[in-house]
């Protein structure tokens, strides 16, 4: 296999495992106002990704080291062309991050309740952009010859990319209600079940009208694997509905993650050789070709990823073993 494929590969791995795990944090943090009732569920719903959601965003981290070395010229054009949308998203991971260590340094109950919508806040605008940019990526934005972003923000927002906004944050918030009955006991599970059978119901509609739109406005179901990728989505968030409905939220939270993973594997297969489609001209897209790194670079990164990559998935599975039990309001430090 050429290396620049096989990092086209790795970097779609990376992304699917951001939006599985990244996925269920921001579902957590968007419904931390809403599903706890008094300050004691709300310390119980944030414990529930305390210990991990730092963990989870390395994937992020390291996908976007990963393009910067192995496709330099799609990092530079994605990030210059993306770039308010990209620094909203940044502000946002950080008020969410200070949100998890600020909201417990007062007692005020306004205080606290700021800081949880903060959170809120700093979950679901990261959750609508990454929709917005991978629908954007695969519909096309405007790049010239030199491989230069041509457009400006708003260039990036049309009815499909809005779509495809929604759809990411209203599939993130029924995965995060099902990790929730995974983490909490009580009342508390069977009002996350709720939650996430009027969640997933308008995320059903959103994906089917995403699904709709992606075969008008792209070609992605040009792709044989792209098409199968993206029906079987569909399918297994069926699946995870209908789990969810019997109360079997082990098998609902593994259909969801699923669902979240097949809708990535379709669209970077719906890419694939490119990276990133231009409206101006086809000739003018990106591709793994035309944008990628030396291959002595390629084989220094290949080397580095095989014999890290293992230790550090590892690490994070052993984390989650740890963590594995559910919170209850008797494991809040006082």
């Amino acid at each position: 296999m050429e290396l620049d494929v096989l990092w086209f590969i790795l970097i779609g791995v990376l992304f699917t495992g951001f939006f599985f795990l990244e996925g269920f944090d921001y579902g957590v943090g968007m419904l931390l106002p809403f599903l706890g009732r008094n300050d004691v569920e709300r310390r119980v719903i944030i414990n529930t990704i305390g210990p991990v959601w730092d963990g989870n965003e390395v994937w992020m981290i390291t996908a976007g080291g990963a393009m910067f070395a192995a496709f330099p010229h799609f990092y530079a054009t994605m990030f210059s062309g993306f770039y308010m949308a990209l620094f909203l998203l940044l502000m946002a991971l950080i008020v969410r991050g200070v949100a998890f260590e600020f909201r417990s340094k007062d007692d005020s109950p306004v205080w606290r309740s700021t800081w949880d919508w903060l959170l809120f806040a700093g979950s679901a605008v990261p959750a609508l952009l990454w929709g917005v940019a991978i629908t954007n990526l695969i519909q096309g934005v405007p790049i010239n010859e030199k491989m230069i972003y041509a457009g400006n923000f708003f260039d990036l927002l049309s009815p499909y990319t809005l779509v495809g906004g929604v759809a990411f944050l209203l599939v993130f918030l029924f995965h995060g209600a099902l990790f929730i009955t995974l983490k909490v006991e009580g009342e508390m599970i069977e009002r996350a079940r709720a939650v996430a059978l009027s969640g997933g119901a308008l995320a059903a509609a959103a994906f089917l009208a995403c699904v709709g739109l992606t075969y008008t406005n792209t070609d992605l179901f040009d792709s044989p694997l792209g098409s199968a990728a993206l029906w079987g989505a569909v399918a297994v968030f069926v699946a995870g509905y209908a789990f969810t409905w019997l109360k079997k939220y082990g098998w609902g939270f593994a259909m969801s993650g699923l669902a979240i993973a097949l809708t990535t594997a379709a669209f970077f297969a719906g890419l694939f050789p490119r990276l990133m489609v231009s409206s101006l001209n086809p000739a003018w897209s990106l591709t793994i070709h035309n944008a990628s790194s030396t291959p002595y670079t390629l084989k220094i990164m290949t080397f580095a990823a095989l014999t890290l990559v293992p230790l550090v998935l590892a690490y994070q599975i052993w984390t989650y073993w740890v963590f594995r039990k559910r919170v209850t309001a008797k494991h809040l430090e006082y």
